[in-house]
């Protein structure tokens, strides 16, 4: 620790509120921009217009529940289930996301230019999704590289992004900051993920073709997150780094050896350690009620994709105000103990969930806004709780360790939910399963001591925490 403490410089100072201001709202919009990417590309179209390319090569047409496509891909000299491809590519990022990360955020520290490097993963992943328009016929592998590329970019900045939040607000702020970039986030994803439902359902009153509809709304999204992310380049100001490790050699190499000299010294913030421990149970479970929900609502539920398109509309639109609200609550609480109200209310919902009647819509609307209700605020309260606790000059380095421990993991959720479906045959057993994610997070997040957290990272701690 003793080279570290003279390796040590002077913090930047904090401008004044008003310049703060300014830089948060410009921040805001990162999550405005890249949400847009998550909803119409992740969470809604590409999958399945990426599996229905990847059938048409296999077997020479789209596959149907009563005529499905029984043909395999050769990946690698492996044979692959065209249906199956998107979710073995989406694995492969997440997994190799856990791995770079950690090197994007220690290099990330040492920049004296984090909007430059923010918005180069931005526009190279807006790049990636723009060109999906281009995958089209049997070009599978085009979708798979573009998919591939766009993920890891989302990832990358994300690091940086998160990382950000500690430079452009203080203490005190940070649970409203968090709240808002959240919030800005939902309802920007939403509203996108909203148009884009129109063309491709009314493709036939636009006189295009289905598969033309989502290329076009692939477009959209690549073009909404460039565009936007326009906002915090020109908002965000460069500061110097701080608390950097001496290395010899290239700027890589000088990244590697800072990172290792950070995991080496984690064990100096148990408190913090504890926290991220905590943060990898409870957001598998959140993560995997997201992943899920689709699968129960048509196969236990036995509801059509029009009901489930609507849910997701529904829940995007109340986590901006589910996000908002949480903030409010840590304001005169503290968000540790928001968060810990919270987890009480997810394994309320995955109780409801086991309860559910089949094809009745309203109970499922019901279920979720309550998803949405607590979906937005556990995010945002995170994130910002997270920040309070790692040491300054290193935001970017932890902000990866989070942002990779939680990829790295987030396979087990959905293992479970898979496994207890197979040995019942039922995914209500299945969804109520996930009640255990939500326990363990919230006993584990229950030692967290956010006093001494803040203290051990050397960081001034907030009025309410």
């Amino acid at each position: 620790m003793i080279g570290r403490m003279a390796a040590t410089t002077a913090a930047a100072p904090v401008p004044d509120a008003g310049a703060r201001r300014r830089e948060q709202r410009a921040w805001y919009f990162y999550d405005w921009a890249n949400s847009a990417y998550v909803t119409t590309v992740l969470t809604v179209l590409f999958s399945p217009y990426l599996a229905s390319i990847a059938e048409t090569a296999a077997c020479g047409a789209p596959g149907t529940p009563e005529n499905p496509c029984t043909a395999n891909l050769r990946v690698l000299g492996i044979p692959v289930s065209p249906g199956s491809l998107p979710l073995y590519v989406i694995t492969a990022t997440t997994l190799l996301s856990a791995l770079v990360l950690p090197v994007v955020g220690a290099a990330a520290d040492r920049s004296r230019h984090r909007k430059q490097l923010l918005a180069g993963f931005a526009w190279a992943g807006a790049a990636a999704a723009s060109a999906m328009v281009f995958v089209t016929g049997t070009n599978w592998q085009l979708g798979v590289g573009l998919l591939f590329v766009g993920n890891l970019c989302l990832a990358s900045s994300i690091v940086v992004y998160d990382a950000l939040l500690c430079d452009i607000s203080t203490p005190d702020e940070r649970d409203r900051v968090s709240s808002r970039g959240w919030a800005l986030g939902y309802l920007g994803g939403g509203l996108l993920l909203l148009v884009n439902l129109v063309i491709v359902e009314g493709h036939g009153v636009l006189g295009i073709s289905t598969s033309t509809a989502v290329r076009i709304s692939l477009l959209s999204a690549g073009l909404w997150w460039g565009a936007f992310t326009l906002v915090p380049y020109l908002g965000l100001r460069n500061r110097p780094p701080v608390a950097v490790v001496p290395e010899r050699g290239s700027f890589v190499r000088q990244s590697v050896g800072q990172l290792f000299t950070t995991l080496r010294e984690a064990r100096a913030y148990p408190m913090t350690l504890l926290f991220l421990l905590a943060y990898l149970f409870f957001n598998d479970g959140v993560q995997t009620v997201i992943y899920a929900s689709s699968v129960y609502a048509s196969g236990q539920l036995g509801l059509g994709e029009s009901v489930l398109i609507a849910t997701i509309l529904l829940v995007q639109f109340v986590a901006f105000g589910g996000a908002l609200l949480f903030g409010r609550i840590a304001a005169r609480v503290g968000s540790r103990r928001t968060i810990l109200a919270a987890l009480w209310v997810w394994v309320a919902v995955v109780v409801a969930a086991y309860f559910l009647p089949a094809r009745q819509v309203a109970p499922l609307l019901i279920l979720g806004v309550l998803i949405g209700i607590v979906l937005g605020g556990t995010q945002a309260l995170s994130r910002s709780l997270y920040s309070q606790f790692v040491p300054r000059g290193r935001e970017a380095e932890y902000f990866s360790l989070y942002q990779a421990c939680e990829r790295g993991t987030s396979w087990l959720g959905t293992l479970v939910f898979g496994v207890v479906h197979q040995v019942t045959h039922s995914y209500r057993p299945a969804i109520i399963a996930l009640a255990v994610f939500f326990v363990v997070g919230f006993v584990l997040l229950a030692r967290v001591d956010p006093q001494r957290a803040v203290r051990d990272a050397g960081n001034e701690s907030p009025a309410v925490i």
